[in-house]
Parts: C-alpha cells; structure tokens; sequence
C-alpha cells in the first residue's frame, strides 16, 4: 500500500486543492467546489480498513446555524478515529461550507444529502455523476461566504 498522509493533513490537502488554478476561495463557485472536493476524496489518508472510516458526504439545505437562514451546500469528509486497541473513538469531519443569501429558488430545492464510503466496492465517479442535478441551481454561482473547517463529532 502507498503511503498515505495523516488525517490531520486533510484540510490543508483540501486548502489546496480548492486554491489550486490560482482562484481565491471567495472567487471560487459551486463547480470549482464541488471539482476540488472530488479531487480530496480521490486521495486516501491513513484510516482503519474499515467500511465506514472514510466517508464523504453531499448535503445542502437553507438553514440559521449561526445568523440569518442561509442556503449552505456542505461538503465533508468524515474519518473514524480509533484507540490504540483499535475501536472507534470518534469521527473528524472536514467541511467545506458555501453558504448563499435566502433566494425563493435555492429554498425551494429544500434540503438533500447522500454519502459515499471508500471500500464499500461503490463507485466514486458513478456517485459524484448521480450528483449533477443536484448542482445545476448552484453550478456557476458565487457563494456570499466559504468556510473550511475540522471538528470532532
């Protein structure tokens, strides 16, 4: 197996794929997001060999978690986190947030999410291509923010 890079370089990894092509991230539009995203989900990390301890996941939804009702499109990546004897300890996530102001056509769409698991035996590329109605309101706009964060859940 190659080497794969600690989980705590995964949003740096994910920094970067989303600056790569020269776009500042708050140039960057759902397409750009949703192409780096898919690159970070091509690259493996160090995890359990275990069906669910690399997941990406595709949610969107208008929502007021911290102000005003946003239409958010979240892209994460979760990973397990094991104890030294090997159990599940908890997950980190890894998000990449472009919120959009409250418009009649974002909220209308409601709210969708879908995972992907690495060995699964699924199809990364069959998953993100079953995702492109999903992004066709959203393809060429500019979010109002973008946030990348890691949290433990």
């Amino acid at each position: 197996m190659p080497h794969r890079p600690p989980i705590s370089e995964a949003l740096q990894f994910l920094r970067d794929e989303l600056e790569s092509g020269h776009h500042q991230l708050a140039e960057l539009t759902a397409h750009d997001a949703w192409s780096a995203f898919l690159r970070f989900g091509r690259r493996r990390f160090d995890t359990a060999a275990t069906p669910d301890s690399d997941g990406l996941l595709f949610q969107y939804g208008t929502h007021a978690f911290s102000g005003p009702p946003m239409f958010t499109l979240d892209l994460t990546r979760q990973f397990e986190i094991n104890d030294a004897e090997g159990e599940h300890n908890h997950y980190v996530q890894v998000h990449c947030e472009l919120r959009y102001a409250p418009q009649s056509s974002l909220h209308s769409i409601g709210t969708f999410n879908t995972w992907f698991f690495h060995d699964t035996g699924g199809d990364l590329d069959a998953w993100a291509d079953s995702l492109d109605i999903h992004l066709e309101l959203l393809q060429d706009r500019k979010p109002s923010e973008i946030s990348l964060y890691e949290e433990p859940i």
